[in-house]
C-alpha cells in the first residue's frame, strides 16, 4: 500500500509538472527512477528511464502540434517493469510507444476543458475575486495531474495477473514491431535535438565524441568529465566567449573586466 501510494503521487506530480516544466517529474529518466525507488527496483527504473529519455529528445510542443505524453508513458512503463507485474524493459519500451499515444489524446482531453475554466477564470476576474482565479488555476493543475494519476491507478487496481496476460496476449509481431518503431523514434528524437544546436563550433566536438566511444575503456561518466573539460577550454581559449579580442583587449582591459567568460559574455549585452 506504500509503495501504491507514493507511485500514484509521483504520477499526480508528473502529470501536473508536464505543464509546469519546474521540477521535471515528468521526464522519463525522473519518473521511472522515482517509480522504481518506490517500488524497490531502482536499477530497472534507471535503465527503463535512460533509455525513455533518449525516445522523448524529440518530443516536444510546438504551436498548437500537441507532443506524445511523456508522463504517462514513463510512469505506467516504469511500473509495469518495476512493479509487481516485473515485465522486462524490452517490454516495457514496446508498452511505452502506444502509452505516449494514448497519453497524448488525454492531455488534449484536458486541455480542452481547461478553455471551459479559462471562461471562469474570466468570470473572478471581472468580480476581482484573487481568490477565486487561483482556485480555477489549481483546478486546471489538478486535472492534469488525474490525467496520470487515474490511469495508474487503474493499473494498480488490475493487479499483475490481468497485465501479464494481456502483455502475453500480444502477438509478437506487434511487440517486436513496436520495438523497432521506438528505436527508430530514438534516433529520430536524437536528430532534431543535434539539428537545433548544429553549428560549425560544435561540429568538431561532435565527431570527437563519436571517436571517444570507440574507446570501450571510457565509461559514460569519463564521456562526461571529458566534455565538460572540454567546454572549459573551449570558453577559455576562445576570443567569443574571452573577451580576448585581439588588439581590443586592452580597452577591455581598461573597462575593468576581469577576464571571466561570463562577465565577457554579459558584458555584451
Amino acid at each position: 500500500m506504500i509503495s501504491a501510494f507514493f507511485v500514484v503521487l509521483i504520477s499526480f506530480l508528473a502529470g501536473m509538472d508536464g505543464i509546469l516544466d519546474e521540477f521535471q517529474f515528468q521526464q522519463p529518466i525522473v519518473a521511472a527512477t522515482l517509480i522504481g525507488l518506490a517500488n524497490g527496483h531502482v536499477t530497472e527504473g534507471i535503465i527503463l528511464g535512460g533509455t525513455l529519455q533518449m525516445l522523448a529528445l524529440g518530443w516536444m510542443n510546438i504551436g498548437a502540434a500537441v507532443a506524445p505524453d511523456a508522463a504517462l508513458a514513463s510512469v505506467v512503463s516504469a511500473y509495469l517493469v518495476t512493479g509487481p507485474a516485473q515485465v522486462s524493459v524490452h517490454e516495457g519500451m514496446a508498452i511505452a510507444v502506444p502509452l505516449a499515444i494514448a497519453g497524448q489524446v488525454l492531455t488534449i482531453g484536458v486541455r480542452t476543458i481547461t478553455v471551459i475554466l479559462s471562461h471562469v477564470a474570466d468570470s473572478q476576474a471581472k468580480k476581482g475575486s484573487l481568490r477565486g482565479i487561483d482556485a480555477v488555476n489549481m483546478t486546471a493543475l489538478a486535472l492534469q495531474g488525474l490525467r496520470i494519476a487515474i490511469p495508474t491507478i487503474i493499473v494498480i487496481m488490475v493487479g499483475p495477473g490481468p497485465v501479464n496476460a494481456a502483455l502475453n496476449a500480444i502477438p509478437d509481431v506487434i511487440t517486436k514491431g513496436l520495438a523497432v518503431a521506438g528505436g527508430f523514434i530514438v534516433v529520430v528524437g536524437y536528430a532534431m535535438v543535434i539539428n537545433m544546436m548544429a553549428t560549425p563550433e560544435l561540429w568538431p566536438f561532435f565527431f570527437l565524441g563519436f571517436a571517444l566511444s570507440a574507446i570501450t575503456e571510457l565509461n559514460l561518466i569519463a564521456m562526461g568529465i571529458i566534455g565538460l573539460v572540454l567546454a572549459l577550454v573551449y570558453l577559455q581559449l576562445s576570443p567569443r566567449f574571452n573577451g580576448s579580442n585581439g588588439g581590443d583587449s586592452g580597452s577591455q582591459g581598461g573597462s575593468g573586466s576581469s577576464g571571466d567568460p561570463v562577465d565577457a559574455i554579459l558584458n555584451n549585452y
